[in-house]
C-alpha cells in the first residue's frame, strides 16, 4: 500500500529538515513548504536526502493563509516546525527591551496567528491530525516544580509578560490557541516541548546556531559559550530522536496533547566535563565556586508512551562533536 502524504511547514528549518528526512526514510511522501523556493541552496540540501523523489517543495508563508493551501491538499497530517524563537521586532528592537504592548504585538502575535493560519489551512483541506514544534519554555510554572509534567505544568503568560519573556510567552499563549482551536475543530493535535537540539545540520545556515557554534568554537580552540558556569541547568536531545517522536505522535492514533521533547536537564558544570573528554584542550569557562543547584527534572512517562529511543547526553554530545570536527559540507 501507498505511504500517505505529510505535510511539514518549515521544511528547511532546524527540526522541520529532520522531520522531512525522517518521513522520507520511513517512505513517507513529503509536501515542505519553504519562505521562498528560489532559495535555491536550501532546497538542494533538501534534494539531496534519500527518497527525495518522494519530495515536493513549495513556497509558503504562514502569514498568508492562501499559501497554505497547495501543501496541504491531499496530505493525511501536518507537523507545523516554523514557529521558531523570535528575539527581535521588526525594528531589530530586542524582545527583552520591549514594553507589553509591543511585546505582544511583535513577538506573540506572529507566533501565535501563524501557527492558527495553518491549524485553519488544514481543517479547509480536511487534515485532522496535526503535530506542533513549541518548547519547555511553556513548562515553567511559579513557584518552579523541581519534578515537572507536561500535562499539568504550564508557564503563566502574565509573569511572563511582566518579566520580558516575550519570545517564551509566544509559546505559551500559541499552545493554548492551539489547543482550543484544534478542540474546537476536531483536529488530533500533539505538541512536542524541545530544548537544545543535538546532532547533525542537514544546512549548512544551521552552524550559525547554537550549540553548534558554541562547541564549533570549542573545537577551534575558542572560548566557551559561558565565562564562568552557570548554576543552572539546560535539557536537550538528539534531532533524530525528536524527529522521530514527531513521527511517534503523528502515527499513534491515541497520541494527542502535549509531550515533552528533551532527553533530560543536566547542569552545565556536568554539561561541560562532558565536553572535557571529548576536545581535552578545550578553553574552559571559571569553575563554578558554590554547591551546584539541582537539574530539572520531568515525568517522561508520556514522552516514552510514544516508544522511542532517547540517546543520552555522553552518546549525543560525542554525536556532534564528531560531525563538526568532520567539517560537514566542506565536501
Amino acid at each position: 500500500m501507498m505511504k500517505k502524504t505529510l505535510c511539514v511547514i518549515g521544511a528547511t528549518g532546524l527540526v522541520g529538515s529532520h522531520i522531512v528526512k525522517a518521513a522520507l526514510g520511513k517512505g513517507y511522501h513529503v509536501n515542505g513548504t519553504m519562505r521562498n523556493l528560489n532559495d535555491l541552496e536550501s532546497a538542494s540540501y533538501l534534494k539531496k536526502l534519500n527518497n527525495s523523489k518522494n519530495l515536493s517543495l513549495f513556497s509558503a508563508d504562514m502569514k498568508n493563509p492562501k499559501d497554505l493551501d497547495d501543501p496541504l491538499s491531499g496530505t493525511d497530517a501536518v507537523f507545523i516546525a516554523s514557529l521558531i524563537p523570535t528575539y527581535f521586532g521588526s525594528n531589530g528592537k530586542p524582545a527583552r527591551e520591549m514594553t507589553i504592548s509591543e511585546g505582544k504585538t511583535e513577538i506573540i502575535k506572529p507566533t501565535v496567528d501563524g501557527c492558527l493560519n495553518i491549524l485553519d489551512a488544514a481543517r479547509r483541506n480536511n487534515v485532522q491530525t496535526a503535530v506542533v514544534c513549541s518548547s519547555t519554555s511553556s513548562t515553567n510554572p511559579i513557584p518552579s516544580q523541581p519534578f515537572k509534567n507536561e500535562v499539568e505544568h504550564w508557564s503563566d503568560e502574565l509573569e511572563q509578560y511582566s518579566s520580558g519573556k516575550f519570545t517564551s510567552a509566544a509559546k505559551t499563549v500559541m499552545e493554548k490557541e492551539a489547543i482550543k482551536y484544534a478542540s474546537a475543530n476536531d483536529i488530533r493535535l500533539s505538541i512536542l516541548l524541545p530544548t537544545g537540539l543535538f546532532g547533525e545540520a542537514l544546512l549548512p545556515k544551521h552552524l550559525e546556531h547554537n550549540p553548534f557554534k558554541w562547541l564549533k568554537s570549542l573545537i577551534e580552540g575558542g572560548g566557551p559559550r559561558h565565562d564562568a558556569v552557570p548554576n543552572n541547568s539546560t535539557s536537550m536531545i538528539h534531532l533524530v530522536d525528536l524527529a522521530n517522536l514527531f513521527l511517534a505522535a503523528y502515527e499513534n492514533p491515541n497520541a494527542s496533547g502535549r509531550y515533552f521533547g528533551v532527553y533530560g536537564s543536566l547542569h552545565w558544570k556536568e554539561i561541560y566535563e562532558e565536553c572535557a573528554k571529548l576536545i581535552p584542550n578545550m578553553v574552559q569557562p571559571t569553575p563554578l565556586t558554590e554547591q551546584p543547584l539541582p537539574a530539572t527534572t520531568f515525568d517522561f512517562s508520556r514522552r516514552d508512551s510514544l516508544g522511542v529511543s532517547i540517546r543520552d547526553f555522553p552518546t549525543l554530545l560525542k554525536e556532534t562533536v564528531d560531525w563538526i570536527k568532520s567539517d560537514p559540507f566542506s565536501k
